[in-house]
Protein backbone atom coordinates (compact mmCIF):
# COMPACT_ATOMS: atom_id res chain seq x y z
CA UNK A 1 0.00 0.00 0.00
CA UNK A 2 2.80 2.42 0.90
CA UNK A 3 4.46 1.70 -2.44
CA UNK A 4 1.29 2.74 -4.30
CA UNK A 5 0.99 5.94 -2.30
CA UNK A 6 4.64 6.81 -2.87
CA UNK A 7 4.32 5.98 -6.57
CA UNK A 8 1.27 8.25 -6.80
CA UNK A 9 3.07 11.10 -5.05
CA UNK A 10 6.10 10.64 -7.29
CA UNK A 11 3.95 10.59 -10.44
CA UNK A 12 2.13 13.75 -9.34
CA UNK A 13 5.43 15.49 -8.57
CA UNK A 14 6.88 14.50 -11.94
CA UNK A 15 3.79 15.74 -13.80
CA UNK A 16 3.80 19.02 -11.86
CA UNK A 17 7.50 19.51 -12.57
CA UNK A 18 7.00 18.76 -16.25
CA UNK A 19 4.06 21.17 -16.45
CA UNK A 20 6.07 23.91 -14.72
CA UNK A 21 9.00 23.34 -17.11
CA UNK A 22 6.68 23.56 -20.11
CA UNK A 23 5.18 26.82 -18.81
CA UNK A 24 8.67 28.24 -18.19
CA UNK A 25 9.79 27.27 -21.70
CA UNK A 26 6.68 28.87 -23.19
CA UNK A 27 7.26 32.09 -21.23
CA UNK A 28 10.92 32.20 -22.24
CA UNK A 29 9.97 31.68 -25.90
CA UNK A 30 7.40 34.47 -25.56
CA UNK A 31 10.07 36.79 -24.10
CA UNK A 32 12.40 36.02 -27.00
CA UNK A 33 9.62 36.54 -29.56
CA UNK A 34 8.68 39.85 -27.91
CA UNK A 35 12.24 41.17 -28.19
CA UNK A 36 13.04 41.12 -24.48
CA UNK A 37 16.29 39.22 -24.98
CA UNK A 38 17.69 42.08 -27.07
CA UNK A 39 18.37 43.91 -23.78
CA UNK A 40 18.11 41.21 -21.10
CA UNK A 41 19.46 37.73 -20.42
CA UNK A 42 18.56 35.16 -17.80
CA UNK A 43 21.76 35.29 -15.79
CA UNK A 44 23.91 38.16 -17.05
CA UNK A 45 23.47 41.88 -17.58
CA UNK A 46 23.18 43.01 -21.20
CA UNK A 47 21.78 46.55 -21.58
CA UNK A 48 19.28 45.91 -18.82
CA UNK A 49 19.57 43.73 -15.73
CA UNK A 50 19.55 39.95 -15.85
CA UNK A 51 16.22 38.33 -15.17
CA UNK A 52 17.71 36.59 -12.12
CA UNK A 53 18.76 39.99 -10.74
CA UNK A 54 15.23 41.29 -11.27
CA UNK A 55 13.78 38.25 -9.49
CA UNK A 56 16.20 38.69 -6.58
CA UNK A 57 15.44 42.41 -6.23
CA UNK A 58 11.69 41.83 -6.06
CA UNK A 59 11.78 38.51 -4.16
CA UNK A 60 9.98 39.78 -1.05
CA UNK A 61 7.83 42.41 -2.74
CA UNK A 62 4.21 41.25 -2.77
CA UNK A 63 3.30 43.92 -5.35
CA UNK A 64 6.21 43.10 -7.64
CA UNK A 65 4.19 41.47 -10.39
CA UNK A 66 1.86 44.44 -10.88
CA UNK A 67 4.76 46.92 -10.67
CA UNK A 68 6.82 45.06 -13.23
CA UNK A 69 3.93 44.51 -15.63
CA UNK A 70 3.26 48.26 -15.58
CA UNK A 71 6.94 49.08 -15.99
CA UNK A 72 7.42 46.69 -18.91
CA UNK A 73 4.34 48.10 -20.61
CA UNK A 74 5.19 51.79 -20.10
CA UNK A 75 8.99 51.62 -20.03
CA UNK A 76 11.07 53.69 -17.66
CA UNK A 77 14.49 54.37 -16.20
CA UNK A 78 16.29 54.92 -12.94
CA UNK A 79 15.72 51.62 -11.18
CA UNK A 80 18.74 49.91 -12.74
CA UNK A 81 20.73 52.94 -13.86
CA UNK A 82 20.45 55.55 -16.56
CA UNK A 83 19.68 53.22 -19.48
CA UNK A 84 15.95 53.65 -20.22
CA UNK A 85 13.74 50.71 -21.06
CA UNK A 86 11.49 51.64 -23.97
CA UNK A 87 7.74 51.05 -23.72
CA UNK A 88 6.57 47.66 -24.90
CA UNK A 89 3.12 48.61 -26.11
CA UNK A 90 3.51 46.11 -28.99
CA UNK A 91 3.33 43.22 -26.48
CA UNK A 92 -0.11 42.06 -25.33
CA UNK A 93 -0.87 42.64 -21.64
CA UNK A 94 -1.42 38.93 -20.97
CA UNK A 95 1.94 38.14 -22.59
CA UNK A 96 3.71 40.71 -20.42
CA UNK A 97 2.05 39.16 -17.35
CA UNK A 98 3.21 35.68 -18.40
CA UNK A 99 6.78 36.89 -18.94
CA UNK A 100 6.89 38.75 -15.62
CA UNK A 101 5.47 35.75 -13.74
CA UNK A 102 8.22 33.60 -15.24
CA UNK A 103 10.97 36.12 -14.41
CA UNK A 104 9.85 36.22 -10.80
CA UNK A 105 10.28 32.43 -10.54
CA UNK A 106 13.99 32.58 -11.38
Amino acid sequence: MKKFILAGILAHTMLSTAAHAAEANAAQTLAKKSGCFACHNIDKKVLGPSYKDVAAKYKNDKGAEAKLVAKVKAGGSGTWGDMPMPPNSHVKDEDIKTIVEWILTL
